[in-house]
């Protein structure tokens, strides 16, 4: 057994540059008995005025947000990108209602190029 308590959270601590954790910050508890619990700061998800919308796509019967990320974003574990574009807490939601129309959007604090605007 791995007596490392953050060797269990990403690889030895760190999670990788694509995870909605990366930035998140790790913190340890030590309890009364002296265990040493490693667990996740609270993730506090941007508002959406912070990202600049490249395109929008409207949800078809069927369509799930893992292929929608492998589709637009190349990878579908960024589905969390999409989520946080459009304030979703429960991902399904943004897929159970055809018709919605979702945004695709830059990462935080990127603005949009000139062109995304016209």
């Amino acid at each position: 057994m791995n007596n490392d308590p953050l060797a269990y959270l990403g690889q030895g601590g760190q999670f990788p540059p694509s995870s909605r954790y990366q930035n998140t910050e790790i913190v340890e508890l030590v309890t009364a008995d002296g265990r040493t619990i490693a667990y996740l700061r609270r993730r506090f998800v941007p508002p959406p005025e912070n990202f600049s919308t490249l395109q929008e796509h409207r949800v078809v019967e069927g369509e799930r947000l893992d292929h929608l990320a492998a589709k637009y974003l190349g990878d579908p574990e960024q589905f969390w990108k999409i989520c946080d574009a459009n304030t979703a807490f429960v991902p399904s939601e943004l897929t159970d209602t055809p018709g919605r129309t979702l945004r695709l959007t830059l990462p935080e604090g990127f603005p949009a190029p000139p062109s995304a605007n016209a």
